[in-house]
């Protein structure tokens, strides 16, 4: 180990954890902001960053990680692949590389205690996959929110390749891994478009003998072949008559490399939309991903007549390209978003719903359903805040309509975060434009996949209070 920066350890990360979130432990209130400009850079990308530290710690000798987020959930990956034998240690100074040296490929070892993962979907289903083609016992939990989102999904096809589960009632968290001694490879063709049940079949195949292929009927984003093949994995994608056919060969020797982490896209749509919807304003967002599976939103922005524009950047080392991205106010309008779109934006509706809310016109989500079984019930979320903040809505079980208020958003009210970051910075978004404050009734979840997102907000003119206490 270098003698600069420090190693993880549980009790350290979660020190850093308490630190990062707790200028956030209290209510927020947006209002009404002047015209909001300037150049920022957001944090790492979340998706990218998760699958960087687990690839790394399957890798053998030194992978450096340049732009990893921070954040509780990745700090929550990191601690568990420690905990399964990988040496991590943190940079020294702010924008240095983390460190990761990697155990090879089936080399983890069992871990000493429950692999807690907090808040993060992505990691828990990912480091499911990994586990299940490594032949020991392991235990995975979260907090509420986590355990209670579905995880069947990703245990049914790993069942397949050799692995066991027990899980908590209706097959969620917590839950026992029991891996497989002689994991086999697999063909499998989800039922739902899902980049994290592929992922995990795919890293469970990492470490089973022969080819294990997932068929997509709808493409997901692709960070984790596009990372495995930067570390030197086998993955051939191929268009077939039943799908798209994503096939990776088992047992590789991959070896450490350099790693850059773009500015995390879903992170970059808040500012993003801010600017769209508050008057007079032009921002630009630095070094963003733009991977194409995950350009939905600004598709769907597109389509709503947003002023955006996309200056292509070289690729970033490890497989995502970058762009640096402009948006300015624009007079927004209704649109139907399609369900072809969802795949490469599951994770923006809740900011783009605020988009519809200004807009003139009405606009229609189709195909949506998985938001309910998102980090809340997005769909849910989404439709009972901005209902109380004056906006006609329209919700069936896969599909959200949205009636825009043409500017005219009411706002005046307090929304339950409901452990969600997304749901929480959304409306702080939506406070930027409407006639009375927004308040959150709790930012302390920003912080699993943002830090620093107040901060960065206010550097743009956004007008954001903390530690409100009337609520």
């Amino acid at each position: 180990m270098l003698e600069t920066g420090s190693p993880i350890s549980t009790p350290n990360v979660n020190a850093w954890r308490q630190s990062s979130a707790s200028f956030l432990m209290s209510a927020i209130r947006s209002s009404a902001a002047n015209a909001l400009s300037g150049d920022i850079t957001v944090p790492g990308d979340k998706s990218i960053s998760h699958r960087a530290l687990m690839l790394a710690g399957c890798a053998v000798g030194e992978t450096r990680i340049t732009g990893l987020l921070a954040s509780e959930d990745i700090l929550a990956t990191a601690a568990a692949m420690e905990a399964l034998g990988a040496e991590i240690e943190r940079p020294a100074e702010q924008d240095g590389p983390w460190r990761v040296w990697g155990r090879g490929v089936g080399g983890l070892a069992a871990p000493g205690d429950v692999l807690d993962m907090g808040n993060s979907g992505t990691g828990a289903r990912l480091l499911t996959g990994i586990l299940a083609s490594h032949p020991f016992t392991s235990v995975l939990t979260g907090d509420a929110s986590l355990r209670s989102r579905p995880m069947a999904r990703v245990t049914k096809p790993l069942e397949r390749m050799g692995a066991q589960f027990i899980c908590a009632d209706g097959g969620r968290l917590p839950m026992t891994i029991l891996g497989a001694t002689d994991p086999r490879p697999i063909v499998e063709t989800p039922s739902v478009a899902s980049a994290q049940v592929k992922s995990a079949i795919l890293l469970a195949g990492l470490n089973a003998p022969g080819k294990t292929t997932v068929i997509e009927h709808m493409p997901t984003r692709d960070h984790t072949e596009r990372m495995m093949r930067a570390f030197g994995a086998e993955v051939v994608s191929e268009e077939t008559s039943e799908g798209l056919a994503v096939t990776v060969t088992g047992r590789p020797e991959i070896g450490g490399i350099d790693v850059q982490v773009p500015a995390d896209v879903s992170s970059a749509a808040f500012p993003l939309v801010a600017a769209l919807i508050v008057p007079g304003s032009a921002i630009t967002v630095r070094g963003a991903g733009i991977n194409p599976l995950r350009a939905g939103l600004l598709n769907a922005l597109d389509a709503m007549g947003a002023d955006i524009s996309v200056t292509p950047l070289e690729t970033a080392p490890g497989g995502d390209p970058l762009a640096d991205i402009t948006a300015k106010t624009s007079a927004l309008k209704g649109a139907d978003i399609p369900p072809e779109w969802s795949a490469s934006m599951i994770d923006e509706y809740p900011i783009l719903a605020m988009a519809a809310a200004v807009a003139d016109g009405s606009t229609r989500f189709n195909g949506v359903g998985e938001l309910r079984v998102k980090e809340s019930d997005r769909l849910a979320a989404v439709a009972r805040g901005l209902d109380t903040c004056g906006v006609r809505i329209e919700e069936g079980e896969d599909f959200l309509v949205i009636h825009g208020t043409g500017g005219n958003v009411k706002g005046g009210a307090t929304i339950a975060a409901d452990l969600d970051h997304r749901i929480a910075m959304s409306f702080l978004v939506l406070g930027l434009a409407a006639k009375a404050p927004i308040t959150i009734d709790d930012g302390a979840t920003i912080a699993t996949s943002f830090p620093g997102f107040a901060d960065i907000m206010r550097s743009l003119g956004a007008v954001l209070e903390e530690g409100i206490e009337d609520l």
